[in-house]
């Protein structure tokens, strides 16, 4: 069994075809993304001047593999179509399954090729591209985006066990939440509550300053009330809380966006559902390039009418088809009609169904 799944000298070819054909479609697709991103905010560059050292370093240079991880699976779609069309009409297929080698025995170097692709995708996707669009946003948000404006109202946030904080509405711009309050309850019995005007974020204190306050202390002997003009708190939430894009969890690492997620439940945030999503897609979208592959394979081995513009043709249809459903079952997440598990997965599930059907149908 060993010698058998030994790397061969075709193995070696085919991998070579792989990631080569891989790496060349990523190269020209990047490019082409990049002129079409220039071309879109050429204009916000003209209006806002950044340095070219911050365009092609903080910028650029994190985009691309941002983007390139991000259509992976695509890309991998594309190469295998690509270069197996060219094999099956220049006969070399052919030649391969009939000196003896089995068709599911072709499928190991590319399978070899598939995880290599996979793992570096779930590295890069958890670990390295964290970091980098990091950097990306921080310019996005400098030199392309408008300012962000926290438009949510009767906020309400579980900071820590037992402890609730409650603002009708919070101003990003002077850093002030309206009609605020604060509640202790330990045991599910409410022990004390702070009321006030506002509170206003003190950034020389990294305190919350509550103005007109008053606080009311429950007891076995009653309520006690005191009132006063103004108090510190700590509530462990900063403004940063509250002006947070929900792509921030796209410089997050895993171990970060793991506690991020379970800070956001604590919270009682209504949107984890999308944090959901970006966690458990960092793993189903590097499995989704086996399933691309097998389908790849299994279409593009046989000779067919239309030659190799067919196969490219019907791959391209494939592979936007498996995006387009992806997306459409994620905002079934969003909707909360669906769990974000099950949603990332069900493309996954569907067209592995649909890559075993046309693996049967392939020339043996």
């Amino acid at each position: 069994m060993r010698e058998k799944y030994r790397l061969k000298t075709i193995d070696l070819y085919i991998i070579r075809k792989f990631i080569g054909t891989y790496i060349f479609a990523i190269v020209l697709i990047v490019g082409i993304a990049v002129i079409f991103d220039l071309s879109e905010k050429l204009d916000d560059f003209m209006e806002k001047k950044p340095p070219l050292s911050a365009i092609v370093f903080d910028y650029y240079l994190n985009f691309i593999p941002y983007f390139a991880n991000l259509f992976s699976s695509l890309f991998t779609f594309i190469a295998v179509i690509f270069f197996t069309s060219k094999m099956a009409y220049d006969t070399e297929i052919i030649a391969i399954l009939s000196s003896g080698v089995s068709f599911k025995r072709l499928l190991y170097p590319y399978f070899v090729s598939a995880s290599l692709i996979a793992i570096l995708s779930f590295f890069l996707t958890s670990f390295v591209i964290p970091p980098a669009n990091r950097v990306r946003l921080d310019f996005e948000n400098t030199y392309v985006r408008k300012p962000y404006r926290n438009s949510e109202q009767n906020i309400h946030k579980q900071v820590r066990p037992g402890v609730f904080v409650y603002m009708k509405s919070y101003n990003s711009f002077n850093q002030t939440g309206y009609n605020f309050s604060i509640e202790h309850f330990v045991d599910n019995r409410l022990e004390s509550k702070l009321i006030s005007d506002y509170a206003r974020w003190d950034s020389t204190k990294n305190k919350w300053i509550a103005e007109n306050y008053y606080i009311r202390n429950y007891n076995s002997d009653g309520q006690q009330i005191i009132k006063g003009i103004r108090i510190d708190t700590t509530i462990y939430i900063t403004p940063k809380d509250f002006t947070q894009r929900t792509d921030v969890v796209e410089t997050m690492n895993l171990f970060r966006l793991n506690e991020f997620i379970d800070q956001q439940r604590l919270q009682g945030a209504d949107n984890v559902d999308v944090f959901l999503i970006e966690k458990y897609g960092r793993l189903a979208f590097p499995f989704s390039t086996f399933i691309l592959t097998l389908i790849g394979v299994s279409l593009s081995s046989r000779k067919v009418r239309g030659g190799i513009g067919l196969h490219i043709g019907t791959g391209l249809g494939i592979s936007f088809t498996y995006i387009l459903f992806m997306r459409f079952t994620t905002m079934f997440a969003v909707g909360g009609l669906l769990t974000p598990g099950i949603a990332v997965w069900i493309p996954n599930i569907i067209f592995s169904i649909v890559a075993i059907g046309l693996y049967r149908m392939a020339p043996k």
